[in-house]
């Protein structure tokens, strides 16, 4: 079993940065793939981006694309979800998660650890 524990969050301004922290635990080695998704009031659990544990390679949905990094600590477990240029429509839980795939993608369906989500609003 893999643990991951989130931190960060909270209320940004919109034009700010967001970062979050998210802290693996447990059977780490078998982690391919660490994304983080976003739910808002009334929608789907949706995509945000994603790291490869392998080679750092890193995926994002287009809606993110040029604001979003992700960081990592690979001695400590912990990779770094951040966004810039917040907008209000960013205002969403966020779910940091992990999977064992390799090819995990943005398809919730294949990731298989799951953070306790952190909120974030992002104010006009």
């Amino acid at each position: 079993q893999v643990q991951l524990v989130e931190s960060g969050g909270g209320l940004v301004q919109a034009g700010g940065s967001l970062r979050l922290s998210c802290a693996a635990s447990g059977r780490t080695a078998s982690i391919h793939t660490t994304a983080w998704f976003r739910q808002s009031s009334g929608k789907g659990r949706e995509f945000v981006a994603g790291i490869s544990s392998r080679d750092g390679r890193t995926f994002s949905t287009d809606s993110v694309k040029g604001r979003s990094t992700i960081p990592r600590d690979r001695p400590k477990k912990v990779v770094y979800p951040q966004m810039n240029s917040l907008r209000p429509k960013d205002t969403a839980d966020y779910y940091c998660t992990a999977s064992n795939k390799l090819y995990a993608g943005g398809n919730h369906a294949y990731y298989d650890y799951w953070g306790q989500g952190t909120q974030v609003t992002v104010s006009s």
